[in-house]
């Protein structure tokens, strides 16, 4: 077989990192300064790295995120109450794994979205679904979905994700049926996924703002009791720092 007909049955299989790096290789001549093993461990690689890359890119995409938020970025200098060594804890995803959750509160332009959004995207680096929604909005989409009977398959499609980011939780009370869905949401990843909620709120105020006892209950119970804890209070608004938040 030759190189060209070579290269194109590793195209039609879709190792497009393979392929990329061995005409690289080729052109430039220096394969022959190594070893056979060194080659094919550098076009392994090549092909692995593409893969991952494509991979990612899907993952990011498909999570939503509204900021394009990333761990290296978030400012720990600022004084807003944030503990640097527990976010570098958190960032080697461990946490994911243990399907646990995260509850970040803190006042408007404490960064809490922007938080959220670089643990999410640090997720989506170690390979996990992510999917980012406004907590207005989602409740606004799945009130559509009850109507055009779509409701079930976007229920589903949320329980899927290893992470799932609540953003803003609690700006105002809940009625009958965003407490009913918040409920089965929640339900439906405790102990089996992951959760981050970020609220204004702090926690001893969602009693109120879930605005039924019962359920109030159930979902604190859910939800407290097996999370990581950020609790802000900035100084100074982080908005021009992030542009977000």
């Amino acid at each position: 077989m030759n190189q060209t007909a070579t290269m194109q049955k590793l195209e039609e299989m879709r190792f497009t990192g393979f392929v990329r790096a061995y005409r690289e290789m080729t052109e430039t001549g220096v394969a022959g300064k190594y070893t056979t093993d060194e080659v094919i461990a550098h076009l392994v690689q090549a092909e692995w790295d593409d893969r991952y890359n494509r991979k990612l890119q899907r993952l990011l995409t498909n999570a939503r995120f509204r900021y394009r938020a990333s761990f290296e970025e978030i400012d720990f200098a600022a004084k807003r109450n944030l503990d640097k060594n527990q976010l570098l804890s958190l960032s080697s995803c461990d946490w994911i794994t243990k399907k646990k959750n995260i509850i970040i509160t803190g006042s408007t332009g404490a960064g809490k979205s922007w938080i959220a959004s670089a643990l999410g995207h640090l997720g989506c680096q170690h390979g996990y679904k992510v999917l980012y929604r406004n907590c207005l909005k989602l409740f606004d989409e799945l009130k559509i979905a009850k109507a055009d009977g779509s409701y079930i398959k976007e229920i589903s499609k949320i329980e899927k994700m290893d992470l799932l980011i609540l953003d803003d939780f609690g700006l105002k009370p809940l009625d009958g049926n965003q407490r009913l869905m918040l409920l089965e949401i929640i339900e439906d990843r405790h102990g089996r996924k992951s959760t981050i909620i970020t609220s204004q709120l702090p926690v001893k105020q969602w009693h109120d703002a879930i605005n039924d006892p019962t359920i109030a209950d159930a979902l604190l119970d859910r939800l407290v009791h097996s999370s990581y804890r950020i609790e802000l209070n900035a100084e100074v608004s982080m908005r021009k720092t992030y542009k977000n938040d």
